[in-house]
């Protein structure tokens, strides 16, 4: 049993050296980096010191065409940064020119449809014709205007609403509730839910 301990003991103390080894090891050459970094930094700094006039003049010409590489970069940068702002400002001009050319291009069959209309009615006698005309070129005109996210206010029938009415006048009904949309004089019209023009509306009120 001693004899096993002594082997242990011998096992530990040799793996005991060995990573003592390991450790100085590591350290030593850690210390031989930091020994040539400072002497290679020792000896730029000699040859700098020690360089002749002629090396000197060379070095700073050195210096001076790397700057004026730089300078050269920089100024090319300044300018393609020009020009990027330029063709933004331009796409932007373009943007805001033709942002309505999707919806004039569907106007456009509406007011070929008002043309044709116009051109019927003076070849019939009839109002009709005309009349027709007209409701089709308005449901078209409103089947557009749909598309693009715009709803009429359906006002009549419904309670006054200060946020999508506004009252013109007022009018006797007993039959209704105080306050309801008896006539609609003027549509309103919303863009995606958001109120593009109020409606003008005669609103009720009870028989003094």
């Amino acid at each position: 049993m001693k004899q096993e301990l002594d082997v242990l003991s011998v096992v530990d103390d040799d793996r005991g050296k060995e990573k003592s080894t390991e450790i100085s090891s590591v350290e030593t050459e850690e210390a031989h980096r930091e020994t040539a970094f400072s002497e290679n930094q020792k000896s730029e700094d000699i040859l700098l010191e020690d360089m002749t006039k002629e090396q000197l003049i060379e070095k700073v010409e050195e210096e001076e065409a790397a700057s004026q590489k730089n300078y050269d970069l920089y100024l090319r940068s300044q300018a393609e940064i020009e020009n990027l702002k330029k063709r933004y400002q331009k796409d932007q001009q373009g943007l805001v020119k033709f942002a309505n050319e999707s919806l004039i291009k569907q106007l456009l069959p509406v007011a070929d449809n008002l043309e044709k209309a116009l051109d019927h009615s003076k070849n019939e006698t009839s109002v009709d014709a005309l009349r027709e005309g007209v409701d089709l070129t308005l449901k078209a005109l409103m089947d557009v205007l749909q598309k693009a996210g715009v709803d009429a206010i359906e006002a009549v029938g419904s309670p006054f609403d200060p946020n999508f009415h506004e009252a013109v006048s007022e009018m006797e009904d007993d039959g209704v509730e105080t306050g309801t949309v008896l006539k609609d004089l003027q549509k309103g019209y919303t863009l995606n839910q958001r109120l593009l023009r109020p409606s003008m509306v005669v609103v009720s009120r009870k028989t003094a």
